[in-house]
């Protein structure tokens, strides 16, 4: 973990950006991915009160988390829940004992700690070439840039008035962009009565505990799956989106954080938590704030939100699944149109790995799944592998020059 620099006292109108960046990102998580923790909940067979508790903790598990880290880190440390391994439970919870689901997440977790406190994750992050990182950042977001555009055809009034906004705010005021196609968005939707609430009642949630039971079944069908899913699916491109925005703080700790919350959080129905890598690309750019060092607040506002939600359980988490998908895609789409564009020139400004960045790119946008791991890893195996033939040898120093991060410009206005 970095050490906290100094840095001035916060205005008012430092806050605005970095505190809709995050806002913006626990929109998107929950109204585009949080419907598969409902349907891995229902293929359980969990009841109201049980995936109530799903709710809680994995929403304060991921809020708490991501306060500390942004926090002592002073840099936009956004955490969220482990959407690929959501979609995996989606299957898995069919023919696995809840109870014994339950214990395979506390194994799960254990591994994170342990592999957060020997320190090898970081390690092997830093081996990784520089366009190689920027070309699977920007394959695996390319997906969220083509949505953005392909809302146009299932809903081109709301669409287009998003994009062409955005456009009039670039052209005028770059600045308010983001936080002003999230206005525009929502007045359009109201106006349009478009967001039905009408039938939501507030209701704090309660936590339920379930006391694990453990299986060799369990283990190796749901908690090396899980960690194997996790680790390639969320953290390693986690990783790269903070050190793509120049962000320089230790993966290790925020490996055993997580995996200590995720740990504490398992018995109350959390599957994981872990650093973001779609989401937390909203926060991290220069959308969120001109001034790198200003960008943690978007990690202190998004773990709020997130506590908000889970102290609420399923009422508020309902509040943003309410919102339509093409609000969602398009929203998610344009607020990471600069971080593809970065992702993108970094990937091809070095001409001598300009081929193993573009294979690594368009491996990551093929978004391969094969034997139940998903498209991140294998793009970054397939850019790994071409890199090392077209070079004749795999990446070696701990920290090459090229992948040394980009020191984070503190006075910068």
């Amino acid at each position: 973990m970095s050490s906290i620099p100094s840095h001035r006292s916060v205005r008012w109108n430092d806050l605005t950006h970095p505190v809709v960046a995050g806002l913006l990102s626990v929109i998107v998580n929950y109204g585009g991915t949080f419907i598969l923790v409902f349907q891995a909940a229902r293929a359980a067979g969990l009841g109201p009160e049980l995936t109530a508790s799903w709710v809680w903790s994995i929403s304060i598990g991921v809020g708490v988390t991501g306060i500390l880290l942004s926090w002592l880190s002073r840099e936009p440390i956004i955490t969220a829940w482990s959407t690929p391994a959501a979609a995996f439970l989606v299957t898995a919870l069919t023919v696995t004992p809840y109870a014994e689901a339950v214990g395979a997440y506390l194994i799960s977790a254990a591994a994170f700690v342990v592999l957060g406190l020997s320190g090898w994750f970081e390690r092997v992050i830093r081996l990784i070439p520089p366009g190689v990182a920027a070309g699977l950042l920007a394959g695996i977001l390319l997906q969220f840039g083509i949505r953005a555009f392909g809302g146009m055809g299932i809903d081109p009034l709301l669409a287009g008035s998003l994009i062409l906004a955005y456009l009039v705010f670039k052209r005028f005021s770059a600045r308010y962009a983001v936080v002003g196609i999230l206005v525009l968005g929502l007045a359009f939707l109201l106006v349009q009565d478009r967001v039905d609430l009408s039938g939501l009642q507030l209701k704090l949630a309660r936590p339920v505990f379930t006391m694990p039971a453990f299986s060799l079944n369990a283990l190796l069908s749901v908690a090396l799956p899980l960690f194997l899913i996790t680790l390639t699916g969320q953290y390693m491109p986690g990783m790269l989106v903070l050190r793509n925005d120049g962000f320089q703080t230790s993966a290790n700790p925020i490996v055993t954080l997580t995996g200590l919350g995720s740990l504490l959080m398992a018995p109350f129905g959390s599957h994981a938590f872990n650093i973001a890598a779609i989401t937390a690309a909203i926060a991290t750019g220069r959308e969120a704030h001109e001034d790198p060092s200003r960008r943690w607040i978007a990690g202190i506002a998004a773990g709020v939100c997130y506590v908000l939600v889970g102290l609420f359980g399923v009422t508020l988490a309902a509040v943003f699944m309410a919102f339509p998908a093409t609000f969602i895609a398009t929203l998610a789409g344009l607020a990471l149109l600069g971080t593809i564009g970065g992702s993108l020139a970094g990937a091809l400004a070095d001409a001598k790995t300009r081929e193993a960045s573009l294979i690594t790119f368009l491996a990551a946008a093929a978004n391969i799944h094969l034997w139940g791991i998903g498209g991140a890893f294998w793009g970054l195996v397939i850019g790994l592998l071409a890199h090392a033939i077209l070079h004749g040898r795999l990446p070696s120093k701990a920290c090459t020059p090229a992948m040394a991060p980009t020191p984070v410009n503190k006075g910068a206005n």
